[in-house]
């Protein structure tokens, strides 16, 4: 007849440990301290001598589960595999396998820290899926976990959301790739919908944050590197990573070059500097000190953050980040004298304005796109292999003596200046 729930409850310790059949070599043991568990005893193999194995404590493993567990070690028999020897070698596997903290310091070494993204990238990993995975096994990570977590974050942070599943994607792939499992359990999942940002400042708009920008502006407290990271990229339309992470090596006379490995497309790009581009250099070279980043962080200073340096920065150099740039902008909105209830712009559509003001002034498409550094796209990407370095900078020109009309450094006569350099 087999055991019942009622049954096993009723069963009291006595002074030794005894047993009590469920049936077809399935026990349950119950200990003199009153332990229950649960044993199966076989035969296997020529000399069919005695063997046994355990399935776990009862009421955590509950008779339902040990008989579940049971069947399949009878499966396992009749199929002439030892169901003992399988579930060791299980444990074995499951105990060596790497956790999901140390899945992702593999991944940060051979793999995520060559991104030009990467710093970003893992933030996000540390920030939303190692507090609740830190030390699990990676094979225990279903879908489902997955889902739930990128949910959650998708209630505060849709964007930041989608970001998250990328990354990964990306490391799961990469664990299956390495062996580590079988298959990701995020294969094929797809990501939320995203509404395309549009968001351009207007002259005005623009005006009012040069202004902001200002280091000789005593009422807004923002770090003085911050200032000129966000006009450089008001200047030059380059991603705010790209500009927050610039080095002194990368200025090459009078061509800032941005390496294929640090840009997002793994192409390199050629920025010409402009007069007022080279007045925002010689801005920050007191402030970076020996650092070997142009806009150094706050953090790896000795000295108060709105002072230039006057020594060597702390051990453990680091940039500015587009995150910090972002806050700056949360933080001093309505000191920079934009209203409360105004539509908020990101370091990144300082990039859209830019090409959106090259488009007006009569820059082609081609040359715009080459300025920021997009890929060519189909027959022209492969064939025309030309550096514009000439008409970047007559583009550039033009474009800063457009924005020193917005902000009043220059008398406008008209709003839109012809552009005169090659269309490409």
């Amino acid at each position: 007849m087999g055991l019942t729930d009622l049954q096993i409850k009723k069963l009291s310790p006595k002074e030794k440990r005894y047993e009590v059949a469920d049936g077809k070599g399935l026990f349950i043991r119950i200990t003199p301290t009153g332990h229950k568990s649960w044993i199966f005893r076989y035969r296997y193999g020529e000399d069919q001598k005695p063997r046994r194995m355990t399935f776990g404590n009862y009421p955590s493993v509950t008779l339902a589960k040990a008989r579940e567990e049971h069947a399949k070690a009878l499966q396992s028999l009749e199929n002439g595999t030892d169901p003992g020897f399988k579930k060791q070698e299980e444990k074995t596997k499951f105990r060596t396998e790497p956790t999901f903290q140390e899945l992702l310091d593999e991944f940060w070494e051979k793999e995520l820290s060559k991104s030009p993204t990467a710093k970003e990238r893992k933030r996000l990993i540390e920030k939303d899926a190692l507090p609740s995975w830190k030390s699990r096994k990676v094979s225990s990570i279903k879908r489902r976990d997955a889902v739930l977590l990128i949910d959650d974050v998708r209630e505060r942070a849709p964007i930041t959301a989608n970001r998250l599943q990328g990354v990964l994607v990306r490391m799961l792939n990469f664990a299956a790739e390495r062996g580590i499992i079988d298959i990701s359990p995020l294969a094929g999942m797809r990501r939320g919908k995203e509404k395309a940002r549009a968001r351009v400042l207007t002259d005005q708009e623009i005006k009012l944050l040069w202004k902001a920008l200002d280091l000789e502006r005593t009422d807004i407290g923002m770090y003085h590197l911050t200032k000129l990271v966000l006009r450089t990229i008001l200047l030059t339309g380059q991603r705010p990573g790209e500009v927050s992470r610039m080095t002194w090596d990368q200025i090459d006379g009078d061509m800032w070059i941005i390496p294929g490995e640090l840009r997002k497309n793994d192409e390199e790009n050629r920025i010409p500097i402009t007069p007022m581009m080279k007045s925002l250099l010689d801005q920050a070279k007191p402030y970076s000190g020996d650092s070997k980043y142009v806009f150094v962080s706050p953090r790896s200073s000795r000295y108060s953050f709105k002072k230039p340096h006057k020594a060597k920065p702390k051990a453990g150099d680091i940039s500015m980040t587009p995150l910090a740039l972002s806050r700056a902008i949360a933080r001093h909105w309505t000191d920079m004298g934009f209203d409360e209830g105004s539509e908020r712009f990101t370091p990144h559509d300082l990039r859209r304005t830019v090409r959106t003001r090259l488009a007006e002034i009569g820059v082609s498409d081609v040359l715009g796109e080459r300025i920021l550094g997009h890929k060519l796209q189909g027959v022209l990407g492969i064939y025309n292999r030309h550096n514009y370095d000439i008409e970047k900078r007559q583009a550039l020109m033009s474009w800063e003596r457009r924005l020193r009309e917005i902000i009043g450094l220059e008398e406008a006569v008209s709003n839109i200046i012809p552009f005169q350099g090659g269309s490409g």
